[in-house]
Order: C-alpha cells, then structure tokens, then sequence
C-alpha cells in the first residue's frame, strides 16, 4: 500500500461530495521555503522513469508531498493526475486495482481544476460540472484531460450505467479540451471521440463511421504515438470485425520504435506491451 501523505491526508479530510469527484482546493500544510522547489526537482527525476512501476509510485508520492508544501503548483497537479491515470492503465491487469487507481487520479484532477477560481465557484454554487466547465481556460487542458480520461476509464471498468451516469461530465470536459488544445496528448481529443464513438452501445449512439474519421485525424496528427493504433485495433476493428485492420495497426506498433516521440517514451513502451496482450487473444475477439 502507498504511503499516504499529507497531501492524501488533506484531500480525504475535505471529502464527502457527491461523486467521484471533490473540487475543493487543498490547503498549505506549512510554510514551504525553497522546499517544494526541491520536491519537484525530486518528482520530476523519479517521473523520467514513470515507465517502471515503482519509480512512477516514488514520483507521485513526491508530487503530493510537493503540492502539500505549495498547493498553487499546478504542475505538481498536472503530474498526479495524470500519473496516477498511467498507473491504472498501463501498470496492473487487475480490474479492482485499475479503478482504485483511476479513483485516485479523479481526485487530484479535481483538485487541480479547483485551481480555476471560477470554475471552483460555480461548482460551489451547485452547477453542473457539464456546465461549468465553459469557464475553464488553456491552462486548464491538462488536468482537465486526463482527468476526464480517468472518469471515463473508472466508469467503464465498474459498469455501464456507472459509464452512462458520467458521460455528459467526460464529453464535455473532451469537448472543451477539444476547443482549448485539440492537438493535446497527440491528438488526444481525436483519438477520444474514436474510442467514444465505436465503444458506444447501439442504443446510445455508436457510429463506427466516426469512429474511423476521428482515429484517421488522431493518426495523422501525431503517427508516432502508438496508442491511437492500439485502441483502433480494440475498438473500431474488433467492433466492425475488421481482422485487417486490427492486424495491420498492431503489426505497426510491434514494429515501431517506442522512442520516436519525445516525452511519451515510457507510454509508447506500454502501448508496445498492450498489442502483444491483444494480438494474443484474437481468437477470443473475432
């Protein structure tokens, strides 16, 4: 188990919202110093590599205990959030595990967009986070990224009325990361509406025709980051029985050099890791 800091301390002691999610602000545990200048310089070493599980866990423990020495860094946020996102998704197959670790990235997204007076005030007044989100800003983007991506993530592993509770939160956090920074996390918002749209149910407006428009213009923007290939392969090919397509995106991904974008290394190895896993139960999935 981590070790809880105080950080985790101050968050669960302002918990009791409704949801998954709590966008009060956390508040300075003492008077940092030069301090959390060398936490961060501590964090961002550890985070270089994320891609090793435990060096990933020692950096986050790090970034909590830099954002409780300066609660306003939002680049300490930025890192928990989507750390812990990366830690759920690529760093454990269990199911149990994924959810407790997507449930914790939810919680420091929260608090980074707490970062955004306005926002954290018409949440406070009762509006709807589909509602408030028009206020959010570029700075925004990333938290706001990758913490809709853990809701969608820790929805989907648990249910699919859990899924459908949150999915006008997600498509309107995406649709304004879309707004702000659609070339963010290489194409991300693109690649989102690709999985959104081929991982629907019928009922609820699945259209593999996006689907594929949307992962082509998330390909085409940034072909080096293979987790695009990756969810195609998952989603769109396996949903419309396409045993080309899913053949040839994870043949593209086994044969690519992880290390072909900078700063996404450690993701391109793990999306190398996810084709192996899913090429090898094709028999199950056509």
């Amino acid at each position: 188990m981590r070790h809880i800091t105080i950080a985790a301390v101050l968050f669960m002691a302002a918990c009791g919202g409704k949801g998954p999610a709590n966008y009060s602000a956390v508040e300075s545990a003492a008077t940092s110093g030069g301090k959390a200048e060398a936490k961060l310089a501590e964090a961002d070493a550890l985070w270089a590599e994320r891609g090793d599980a435990d060096k990933l866990l020692s950096a986050l423990t790090a970034y909590e205990e830099a954002v409780a020495l300066d609660p306003s860094n939002r680049g300490a946020y930025e890192h928990l959030v989507r750390g812990w996102y990366f830690y759920g998704d690529s760093h454990t197959d269990d199911v149990d595990t994924k959810v407790e670790r997507w449930g914790t990235a939810i919680e420091w997204g929260a608090k980074c967009m707490a970062l955004n007076d306005d926002f954290r005030g018409q949440i406070e007044a009762g509006e709807k986070e589909k509602d408030a989100v028009l206020s959010a800003t570029a700075d925004d983007v990333p938290c706001l990224y990758w913490l809709a991506s853990a809701l969608g993530k820790w929805g989907k592993a648990q249910s699919l009325s859990k899924t459908l509770k949150h999915l006008p939160t997600v498509k309107a956090y995406i649709t304004k990361v879309e707004e702000l920074d659609p070339t963010y996390n290489n194409y991300g918002p693109a690649r989102y509406w690709g999985v959104y749209y081929s991982a629907l149910p019928s009922f609820a407006g699945r259209d593999f025709e996006k689907s594929a428009e949307y992962f082509e213009a998330s390909i085409q923007g940034a072909p080096g980051y293979l987790g695009t290939r990756v969810l195609r392969a998952e989603y769109l090919a396996v949903g419309t029985g396409d045993e080309a397509m899913f053949d040839a995106d994870l043949a593209a991904v086994l044969a690519a050099d992880p290390n072909t974008v900078e700063g996404f290394e450690p993701e391109n190895g793990k999306e190398i890791e996810k084709a192996k896993a899913i090429q090898a139960k094709k028999s199950e999935l056509f």
